[in-house]
C-alpha cells in the first residue's frame, strides 16, 4: 500500500514538471488580453491588426505541432521538451525588444512554435509515464498549470498595468522566467519509458516503470508497448488512415474540432473588449480578467478530482450542453446592454463550466486513444486542429 503511494507521488511529480510546459501555453495565452490595450496604442492597431497579431501565436502553434511529433519520435519526449522551453525563452526576449509590429508579430509566432511543440509533447508524456488508474488526473495536470500560468500572468497584468507605456515589455519579458524553469526542470525528467522500450532500451524503460508502478506495471506496459510497436519502421502518414488507426484519428480530430468551435477563446481573449460594451473602465476590464483565471483555476482542480471517477463522456457531454445555454444567456445580456455586474456572473459560470469538461477532457483523451507507435504524429494531427484555443 505505502509503494503505491510513493509511486503514485513520482508519478505526480514528473507529470507536474512535464506540464510546466502547459504554464508557458497559459502566460503566452493571457498576456495578450493584458496588454493588448497598451500594444493598441504602441503600434496604432486596426480591429483586423489587432486580431491578426491575437491570432499570430495560433499559426505557431501549428507549425509546432507539425515539428514536435517527428523531433520526440525520432530523438525523445525529454529533447523536444526542452527545445520548446529554449525556444520560449528566447522569444519572450525578443517580443519585450521589439521595435516595430513586424518584430513584434514574428517573435509571437516564434513563441507559437514553442507552445505549440509544449501543448503536444507535455501531455503525452504524462500520460506514457502514468499508471492507468490516474492517468486521467495527471493528464490534467496540464491543464491545470495552464489555467495557474493564465491566473498569475493576469494578476501581473493587473499590477503593471499602471507602469506606463512600455509596461508591455516587461508582461512579455517575464516569460522567459517560467520558461528557464521549465528547461531545468526537464532536464531532471527521466525519458518516456514507453519511447525507450520502443527504440531497443528495454532496460532503462523498465527501470523507469518499476519505479513509477512497481515490477507487475512495468512487465505489463513492456508487454503493451511491444504489442503495440511490433513493427519500428517509420510511421508514415499513410498509416493514420489504417484500420484500426484511422477511427481514432478521426475521434481525435472531432474531439479537437469541437472544444475550438465551443468558441470560449472569445472570452479568454477580449475579455476587456467585452466589458467594454457595457461600459465597464480599463480597471474594471482587467479586474475581470484576474476573475476569470480564479473561477478557471478553481474547476480544473474540480475536473481533475471528477475526471476519472465520472468518466470522459459525462464531462463532455455536460461541458457541451452547459456551454451551449450559458452563451445564448450571454449574447441577451450583451445584445440588451446588462450590467457589467450580470455579465460577468454568467461569463464566470461558462469559464466553470469550460474548465470542467472541455478544456481538461479533450487533452486526456487525445492523449490517450492513439496506439504506442503512431501516438506522436497522430498526437500531432489532432491537436494542429485544436491549437486555435487551449
Amino acid at each position: 500500500m505505502d509503494s503505491n503511494r510513493v509511486s503514485n507521488t513520482y508519478s505526480l511529480g514528473i507529470s507536474f514538471i512535464s506540464a510546466l510546459g502547459g504554464y508557458l501555453f497559459g502566460f503566452d495565452f493571457a498576456v495578450i488580453a493584458g496588454a493588448l490595450p497598451l500594444l493598441r496604442k504602441v503600434f496604432g492597431l486596426t480591429a483586423w491588426w489587432e486580431g491578426f497579431l491575437t491570432g499570430t501565436l495560433a499559426l505557431g502553434c501549428m507549425a509546432g505541432c507539425v515539428v514536435a511529433g517527428r523531433l520526440a519520435d525520432r530523438y525523445g519526449r525529454r529533447p523536444a521538451l526542452m527545445v520548446a522551453a529554449g525556444i520560449f525563452a528566447i522569444s519572450s526576449i525578443g517580443m519585450a525588444m521589439s521595435g516595430s509590429l513586424t518584430l513584434f508579430m514574428m517573435a509571437r509566432f516564434v513563441a507559437g512554435i514553442s507552445v505549440g511543440m509544449a501543448s503536444m509533447l507535455s501531455p503525452m508524456y504524462i500520460a506514457e509515464v502514468s499508471p492507468a488508474e490516474i492517468r486521467g488526473r495527471n493528464v490534467a495536470v496540464n491543464q491545470l498549470t495552464i489555467v495557474i500560468g493564465i491566473l498569475i500572468t493576469n494578476l501581473v497584468n493587473y499590477g503593471l498595468a499602471d507602469n506606463g507605456p512600455d509596461a508591455w515589455r516587461l508582461m512579455f519579458g517575464l516569460g522567459a522566467v517560467p520558461s528557464v524553469l521549465f528547461l531545468v526542470g526537464v532536464i531532471w525528467l527521466p525519458e518516456s519509458p514507453r519511447w525507450l522500450i520502443q527504440n531497443g532500451m528495454v532496460e532503462r524503460g523498465t527501470a523507469i516503470l518499476q519505479r513509477i508502478g512497481g515490477r507487475t506495471f512495468a512487465e505489463k506496459t513492456v508487454a503493451d508497448v511491444h504489442s503495440s510497436s511490433a513493427n519500428k519502421s517509420r510511421v508514415a502518414l499513410s498509416e493514420l488512415l489504417a484500420p484500426g488507426i484511422r477511427a481514432a484519428v478521426f475521434v481525435g480530430i472531432g474531439l479537437a474540432v469541437f472544444q475550438q468551435l465551443c468558441g470560449i477563446n472569445v472570452v479568454f481573449n477580449y475579455t476587456s473588449t467585452i466589458f467594454e460594451t457595457v461600459g465597464a473602465n480599463l480597471d474594471r476590464q482587467l479586474f475581470e480578467t484576474v476573475a476569470i483565471g480564479i473561477v478557471n483555476l478553481v474547476f480544473t482542480v474540480v475536473a481533475m478530482w471528477q475526471v476519472d471517477k465520472l468518466g470522459r463522456k459525462p464531462l463532455m457531454l455536460f461541458g457541451s450542453i452547459g456551454l451551449s445555454i450559458l452563451y445564448v444567456i450571454i449574447a441577451t445580456l450583451l445584445q440588451t446592454g446588462a450590467s457589467a455586474g450580470l455579465l460577468s456572473i454568467f461569463v464566470l459560470l461558462a469559464i466553470a463550466t469550460y474548465a470542467t469538461s472541455l478544456a481538461p477532457v479533450t487533452w486526456v483523451l487525445i492523449s490517450e486513444i492513439f496506439p504506442n507507435r503512431v501516438r506522436g504524429l497522430a498526437s500531432s494531427v489532432a491537436i494542429l486542429v485544436v491549437e486555435k484555443q487551449y
